[in-house]
């Protein structure tokens, strides 16, 4: 069953822009990172980049194997 707080979320991603994917879950945002992994002693965020403009789905159950891409493990 899947749970709707875990839905990923469709962003569109800029070329060249840099993002930090929160990992700890503890970001108020969830998606990216707003610095709650340091007061929670978790690791931090992953900083990506895209080569081109598009539209992707970004985890926001932590659990994929692609990440920040979700990949349906939260089904």
């Amino acid at each position: 069953m899947s749970d709707k707080k875990f839905t990923p979320v469709k962003l569109a991603l800029e070329k060249d822009k840099r993002y930090a994917w929160c990992t700890c879950g503890h970001s108020e945002t969830n998606v990216f990172c707003d610095g709650s992994h340091k007061q929670h002693e978790k690791a931090g965020s992953l900083v990506f980049q895209v080569d081109e403009d598009k539209d992707a789905r970004i985890c926001t159950c932590k659990l994929t194997s692609n990440p920040p891409y979700c990949d349906g493990s939260h089904k």
